[in-house]
């Protein structure tokens, strides 16, 4: 009776303990299979939001820090940004890239004419540089008009004190990178001054309140946002509102296009560019 009793305890604690392995088994493989679908959806929804791969029908997937990626590209660029980019991913360890090249590949047409969800945060991107430009000019009230932008063609809404204003934010959001057209529908009317307004043009009229700290970032920023500008060749640095551009451009105009847009920031007292060469 002793032994069968002994047995039997003997049985349950291995039952027990497999249980308990297998549990834990159980939990890392899901643990697992949860790293995986979300390095897969990183992995995809950085090709989505790529310009160059967007269009492509590419396909991943992620099995223990391994991406497997699958599809056609018209070049070996892309293939090899397509590796890159997958392994720039936590957690991807190695990568297999089975992407074929094709030269005469051309991508499938979208399915329906609805905007794709690298089009849309695009959209989104322009529609907020375009405000904030307009918010930090010392000519245009950003705060009263409305920007809506859909596959890069920009509609401008609300008002402007002057035709003046009007053309310089339509002159704006045109020199927006990824901008392809502007609908300039602002109405030339003089609005009644909001709190915000008030604000801005008290900060306006005493610019030297304006921390130059502050201009510096948003010149920076505008140059950035400019599609004729390569914000990232040229210095800026700020001093009681005076700034100063260095470095080189390619051209006159886009030399000149520098000057322009550091003047319209707000709280820019003057711009010295003898440092910024062709």
């Amino acid at each position: 009776m002793v032994t069968n009793s002994r047995k039997l305890m003997l049985a349950s604690g291995i039952v027990l303990t497999l249980t308990a392995m297998s549990s834990a088994v159980a939990a890392q493989s899901t643990s697992q299979d949860l790293a995986d679908a979300r390095q897969e959806t990183q992995i995809w929804t950085t090709y989505a939001l790529n310009p160059y791969l967007r269009a492509n029908d590419l396909k991943v997937s992620v099995h223990s820090g391994r991406a497997t990626l699958s599809g056609k590209v018209e070049d070996g660029v892309d293939k090899d940004l397509a590796r890159q980019i997958a392994l720039g991913v936590a957690g991807i360890k190695d990568v297999d890239n089975q992407i074929v090249v094709e030269p005469d590949y051309l991508p499938p047409a979208p399915v329906t004419a609805d905007r794709t969800y690298g089009t849309v945060i695009d959209d989104a991107s322009i529609s907020a540089a375009i405000k904030s430009k307009l918010l930090w000019s010392k000519y245009t009230d950003g705060l009263a008009t409305d920007v809506d932008t859909n596959s890069g063609k920009v509609t401008l809404k609300g008002t402007a004190d002057t035709a003046q204003a009007k053309d310089l934010a339509g002159h704006m959001a045109m020199n927006t990178r990824g901008v392809v057209a502007v609908d300039n529908q602002l109405v030339v009317a003089r609005a009644k001054p909001t709190v915000a307004a008030s604000v801005k043009t008290a900060a306006h009229e005493a610019g030297s309140d304006i921390a130059d700290s502050w201009i510096t970032t948003k010149v920076k920023s505008t140059f950035l946002y400019s599609s004729n500008v390569n914000g990232a060749d040229i210095g800026v640095s700020t001093s009681n509102g005076v700034v100063t551009l260095s470095g080189k451009v390619k051209s006159g105009a886009e030399r000149a296009l520098a000057i322009e847009l550091a003047k319209n920031v707000r709280g820019v007292a003057r711009v010295h560019a003898a440092g910024l060469t062709i």
